[in-house]
């Protein structure tokens, strides 16, 4: 199943193609920023009855001519990936007739590390075809904590939060996208969205991710659109379960559909404050026009 903290690693480079050439960078390649892009199918199916699918692919027109841009987001080693990796590149060159680049994105090192190795495909007298995947891990973004910097270049932010996502600087990253987003104007509310929610993606099952929903539930209260009223929910949501757990108080599914089907943060607040000295669900429902079944 894919995760969405792997949806995340690509389709930031969707949201801002340009992000590419700005992150290539620190890679030590200079790629010249798209004037314009084409967001092109995934599909690599064959007519054979076997499906293959890149995350995402781009076509990067520039000034100096165009080229493919495949996005993998990798999660892990997988021994069959570079063979996979290199049908793509092939694939869409004999159906683009336009250059392809691949670039991997790994928010963990090991993974990073096997996945920037140079593959060479041949017998061992003559190697017929090289694998050389651009790789962005943790050591290849740098740490943007400063509100500043984070403002000059808020997707680059995002994918730094992603990939230090579980480093001592990631607290420092987060606090500092989260100013930034403040710092947009209310006709920019679409796009902060946008970012926060691939942010919360990138960000997957780690304490970094419980300190992103505070702060999205406190400083970005400003941002009323529906994406952001249901992430500050789903926050609300998931602290008030962990908070019954912590504290021992046995959860139905029923309850926890009940919790986690709640799309207003003020009564997810309101069950939460309930929830520090109640003994029992019904106990938490109980409060002013959300009654539980035990409430008179």
């Amino acid at each position: 199943m894919v995760s969405s903290s792997h949806e995340a690693l690509h389709r930031i480079f969707q949201q801002d193609p340009g992000l590419f050439a700005r992150a290539a960078r620190h890679l030590g390649v200079a790629f010249p920023p798209p004037v314009s892009t084409v967001e092109l199918s995934t599909d690599l199916t064959e007519t054979q009855p076997l499906e293959r699918r890149v995350d995402t692919l781009l076509q990067m027109n520039t000034e100096d001519g165009s080229f493919l841009l495949a996005v993998e987001s990798q999660g892990r080693p997988a021994p069959d990936k570079p063979a996979s990796w290199a049908y793509y590149l092939s694939y869409v060159y004999a159906k683009y007739r336009i250059p392809p680049v691949l670039l991997v994105v790994c928010a963990d090192r090991g993974t990073a590390e096997w996945a920037a190795r140079q593959v060479d495909i041949g017998p061992r007298q003559w190697c017929s075809l090289s694998l050389r995947p651009l790789v962005l891990g943790p050591d290849d973004v740098p740490v943007i904590d400063s509100p500043d910097d984070a403002a000059r270049d808020i997707p680059l932010t995002v994918l730094s939060a992603a990939l230090h996502r579980r480093d001592p600087g990631a607290d420092a990253i987060l606090n500092a996208l989260a100013k930034a987003l403040k710092g947009l104007s209310a006709d920019d509310e679409n796009t902060a969205t946008t970012f926060i929610e691939l942010t919360e993606q990138g960000l997957g099952a780690t304490q970094a991710a419980e300190l992103w929903r505070h702060l999205m539930a406190v400083d970005l209260s400003f941002f009323q659109s529906q994406t952001a009223q249901q992430l500050r929910a789903e926050g609300r949501a998931k602290d008030l379960l962990l908070l019954l757990g912590h504290r021992g108080v046995e959860v139905s599914e029923e309850d926890r559909e009940r919790i986690v089907g709640c799309g207003d943060p003020d009564v997810l607040g309101l069950w939460f404050s309930k929830a520090l000295t109640a003994t029992s669900t019904a106990e938490v429902f109980a409060s002013e026009g959300e009654a539980g079944p035990d409430a008179g």
